[in-house]
């Protein structure tokens, strides 16, 4: 994981520096003495963590959070414990006071390390071989996104269509087209996800749109607005 440094005092940079030398898993790319300088150098090179000092000549360390358009994970680092509170206030990952305690920062790398794991994780694609579990009330099952033909969107629930089941789950189905690997799945209109595999026919609609049938034999309307893309996808 690549950071930045951020600290006016040459000192406590080298210091940071050379206890982090002791984790492999974090590489050092580059160190700022304000926070201009800081923030120019952080979109520039998209840094993982930002160790931050509070205070600096010129902006604070929070003056300098408020100014970013993408802020990264950030461990605070100063001397003073009366920011610690106003630090969480902007989603700070942790707060190490001067002189900073290798056994501290290891529980810091720590955070980072998992929020990154999950990270990675929630912005992995589903494809069409892996299998979800799915609970509605008391029935749970195991299924693989190949076999569930369609995702309907039902209020704050999604109904999902496999088999001869159709379980609700509590799910936004922006959320879940995120998820989806668009090669398999298609966001057919606000209301619904199809599955491209399950395609049967397809009929021009109104206004434009087209009437997809499912194997299943649900009829799924596509917009106006996704038709053409639709067509390119199903190279009509």
């Amino acid at each position: 994981m690549k950071a930045i440094i951020v600290d006016d005092e040459r000192l406590a940079r080298k210091e940071l520096m050379s206890l982090l030398s002791n984790h492999p898993e974090i590489e050092v790319i580059d160190e700022a003495a304000n926070a201009d300088e800081a923030i120019e150098k952080i979109e520039k090179q998209e840094p993982d963590v930002v160790f931050l000092d509070v205070q600096m000549p010129g902006k604070t360390g929070f003056e300098m959070l408020e100014g970013m358009e993408r802020v990264p994970q950030v461990i605070f680092t100063t001397a003073y414990d009366e920011f610690a509170l106003k630090a969480f206030d902007y989603n700070a990952l942790d707060y190490l006071l001067k002189p900073i305690q290798p056994e501290r920062l290891a529980e810091s790398l720590n955070k980072v390390s998992t929020k990154a794991s999950k990270k990675s994780a929630k912005d992995q694609k589903l494809s069409s071989t892996d299998q979800v579990f799915v609970k509605d009330g008391d029935k749970c099952w195991f299924v693989k996104l190949e076999d569930v033909r369609l995702f309907e969107s039902d209020g704050n629930y999604i109904k999902v269509y496999f088999d001869k089941f159709k379980p609700m789950i509590h799910k936004s189905l922006n959320a879940l087209d995120e998820r989806l690997d668009d090669r398999h799945f298609f966001r057919a209109s606000r209301k619904h996800i199809i599955n491209l595999g399950w395609v049967e026919s397809i009929d021009t609609w109104f206004n434009g749109g087209l009437l997809v049938q499912l194997k299943g034999g649900e009829k799924i309307e596509v917009s106006r607005r996704q038709s053409a893309r639709f067509r390119e996808m199903m190279s009509l």
